[in-house]
């Protein structure tokens, strides 16, 4: 997913040919060409893997304590794959000042999973809940639509790169979602519950997507944040000659 096209360091890839600032076809064609040789990363330039993302820990449900309905449900030990196989179908923004317009990146992942484990205490009418499990999902045929915002930072005369908002858009074909010992006591009353969910994931999605979006949002962001903090913007561009040193 990083916009770095090809850096002039002995770990670089001299094959993926860097661009001009605003040449939107040929950068989605060198982040393609990145991701899919470089899964792993490339520590050097501050790449992070993709094949397998670390998520901070996350309160995905958090209410209050009354009624005869309420749930409490954290996640932790969380991380993602499927980022690997990750195609940007578009992007925009990417010009020689990018702070003065939007940054846009769309993409699309056929599956996306999830996994982590998860705590949680609650009342469901009668049944009390109290459990710790490991949580499973997969988003299939997920797309996405990132829109950053950004200023500049200088450093030793060069431009980094500084992301003060980052919003994601995201749907998907299907949402497969599973939580292991979700009622202790009761295999029967976990299992009805997720096939209750998988059968009615739409309603779940759209009660659930504030709280899905923020955990996107930091999971996309540490995936540029490290980069551009250490690859400076000119960098990943071809340089930009005035006429003066053309003509020389």
């Amino acid at each position: 997913l990083s916009i770095v096209i090809s850096i002039s360091t002995k770990t670089s890839a001299k094959e993926i040919p860097k661009c001009h600032f605003g040449d939107s076809e040929c950068i989605v064609k060198s982040m393609n060409a990145l991701i899919k040789k470089y899964p792993r990363g490339i520590p050097e330039l501050g790449l992070k893997p993709i094949d397998v993302v670390d998520i901070r820990d996350s309160k995905f449900w958090n209410d209050e304590r009354v009624g005869a309905f309420w749930l409490i449900f954290d996640l932790f030990n969380q991380v993602n794959y499927g980022f690997e196989n990750t195609t940007i179908t578009k992007v925009s923004g990417f010009d020689e000042n990018p702070t003065s317009s939007l940054i846009e990146i769309h993409g699309r992942i056929p599956s996306l999973i999830h996994k982590g484990s998860y705590v949680s205490q609650g009342r469901l009418w009668i049944v009390e809940l109290n459990s710790t499990g490991e949580s499973f999902s997969d988003f299939q045929n997920f797309r996405f639509v990132l829109k950053l915002k950004v200023f500049m930072e200088y450093r030793n005369n060069k431009r980094y790169l500084k992301i003060y908002d980052l919003n994601p858009f995201v749907n998907m074909k299907r949402w497969v979602f599973w939580l292991d010992n979700f009622f202790a006591d009761n295999e029967d009353l976990s299992i009805a519950v997720n096939q209750v969910f998988n059968q009615h994931w739409v309603e779940f999605w759209n009660e659930l997507e504030p709280t899905n979006n923020k955990i996107f949002t930091g999971v996309f962001r540490d995936i540029f944040e490290d980069v551009f903090d250490r690859i400076s913007y000119d960098d990943m561009f071809l340089p930009v000659y005035n006429e003066s040193e053309v003509n020389d």
